[in-house]
């Protein structure tokens, strides 16, 4: 039976504040052989908001050596995507339950050290509403954090198809001075992962814009 969910759900409701259970990370990613890696410093790609998870899940599959994470506020779908990663027993792949704005803190400061490498936050919900704009996930208190943690030389990937999304995303992101645009055009053409959301791949095929960012500390 499909999953139904609530499209879009209210990140500022008192039941989303508590803060995101965090597990042992040893214990979620697969010990052993880190080749050039320091134990317990696998990169990691941090996906915020991941929904269905389809996107890291495919990921996790062709980069066996990279530690996926995916951060999303609907707890049904991390239910289901944890499922479908145990089933494919993919041990580079996990999904927690929470919200980013309220638990970036405590999370990021639980990985292991420099262990960021990635960040990506595609498609976020654009509420429209100005009034409702504070809903939004990339927050400036965010930004800052996510900024902080990321390692030197580090990636944040931004894309979303409403221009208004994606221009107070890069926005935010440029005014760290930390961070420097990769690129020198105003918008990336393509995406430079391999793989493309569900949400990407049924924009392009209606043949609408999508506007993609990427960013390096």
């Amino acid at each position: 039976m499909p999953i139904r969910i609530r499209q879009h759900v209210n990140p500022l409701a008192r039941k989303f504040q508590s803060p995101i259970a965090i597990p042992d990370w040893q214990a979620i990613y697969q010990q052993g052989d880190r080749g050039a890696y320091p134990e317990g410093n696998r990169p990691i790609h941090l996906d915020v908001g991941s929904a269905r998870g389809r996107f890291l899940l495919k990921m996790a599959e062709q980069n066996p050596e990279i530690n996926y994470l995916g951060i999303e506020i609907r707890k049904q779908l991390v239910d289901w995507a944890n499922q479908e990663r145990d089933d494919l027993g993919l041990t580079n792949l996990h999904y927690l339950f929470g919200n980013m704005n309220s638990s970036a803190q405590i999370l990021l400061e639980s990985l292991p050290e420099n262990s960021l490498q990635t960040i990506s936050v595609q498609f976020p919900d654009p509420w429209f509403k100005k009034k409702h704009n504070k809903r939004r996930v990339v927050q400036p208190d965010l930004v800052s954090i996510l900024v902080d943690y990321l390692a030197i030389e580090g990636v944040i990937f931004l894309q979303s198809d409403i221009l208004e999304v994606a221009e107070e995303m890069r926005d935010r992101f440029g005014s760290n001075p930390h961070l420097t645009q990769h690129h020198s055009q105003e918008w990336l053409e393509t995406n430079p992962f391999p793989v493309a959301t569900e949400r990407e791949l049924y924009v392009l095929e209606q043949g609408l814009p999508v506007y993609r960012v990427l960013f390096r500390k």
